[in-house]
């Protein structure tokens, strides 16, 4: 089959997103002079492309797929397949918002408020809509950056992105509305999704990736306990399904093994101690499907 035209985020997401595809099991090779970054698969052409224009190239058919955020393609408006949400991101793995904010002491407080008033942001379309759809007609000026610090002298307000609201709040902004909450989505074209052996490859790749950031969280854990105490160890373990229970040479004791959340370790560990459990491994998982 032709090559899958594979989008990588260029930018915040760059790193992070070789990342999840190397505990995939793709080794991306990213170069600062080039565009199409090496990936040791033969069934797959990546380029670089910044988030803010992946939907269109998506939606256009000029790649077959790629990864961006929610938000960008509700702000170009493309048609495409969203074929997963994948939580991740520069850093963090919470959601991102867009949000209306205006400076602490301003007299505006709903969007009703911004009638004939002046907005800077980047997503111009998104924010445009916004208005439209509230019945407001304002001046929506595209931010070439540090829109935070526009307000008042530069704008009334500003749409812009956030996880925590810090950078708004130390630039003295108030959030008055949210207008999309984003996460990372894995788009492929229309045209592509119909292609039958691209889609399967399309699908196998949403698979991994979602299998990697479902272990992230998570650890594994193996134990080795006494069958006349195994119901009470068992009825501690938070469990992502029954836990496996296997046999030992000892006819008294059995192996349990399970998967848990990562940030109960510390407190589960020494419970099962106190209750018996011996030869207790804690180990990392690489992927987790469903």
């Amino acid at each position: 089959m032709p090559l899958l035209q594979l989008g990588i985020p260029k930018g915040s997401l760059q790193e992070s997103t070789a990342a999840i595809f190397q505990k995939a099991g793709w080794n991306i090779s990213i170069s600062s002079r080039s565009y199409y970054p090496s990936i040791d698969d033969e069934e797959i052409e990546c380029t670089l492309i910044r988030a803010q224009e992946m939907a269109r190239y998506v939606g256009e058919g000029i790649l077959d797929c790629g990864l961006t955020g929610y938000d960008w393609i509700v702000e170009s408006g493309a048609d495409v397949v969203e074929v997963s949400e994948l939580i991740y991101g520069k850093v963090g793995r919470k959601p991102l918002s867009w949000v209306l904010a205006v400076p602490e002491d301003s007299d505006i407080s709903s969007v009703k408020d911004l009638e004939g008033k002046r907005i800077a942001t980047e997503a111009v379309g998104m924010t445009t809509r916004y208005l439209e759809e509230n019945g407001v007609t304002a001046n929506v000026e595209f931010s070439w950056g540090a829109t935070e610090v526009k307000p008042p002298k530069l704008a009334d307000a500003i749409v812009e992105i956030t996880e925590t609201g810090s950078s708004l709040r130390a630039n003295n902004l108030k959030i008055i509305d949210t207008l999309c909450t984003s996460t990372t989505r894995f788009i492929a074209s229309k045209e592509a999704w119909a292609d039958e052996r691209k889609r399967s490859k399309i699908e196998n790749i949403a698979l991994l990736l979602t299998a990697v950031l479902d272990a992230e969280s998570k650890v594994g854990l193996m134990m080795n306990v006494r069958k006349d105490n195994m119901q009470e160890i068992i009825d501690q373990l938070p469990a992502l399904r029954n836990p496996t229970i296997s046999s030992l040479v000892d006819d008294e004791w059995v192996a349990l093994s399970t998967i848990i959340e990562e940030t109960v370790v510390r407190e589960l560990i020494p419970q099962l101690k106190e209750l018996g459990a011996e030869g207790i491994v804690e180990y990392p998982l690489n992927k987790i499907v469903e």
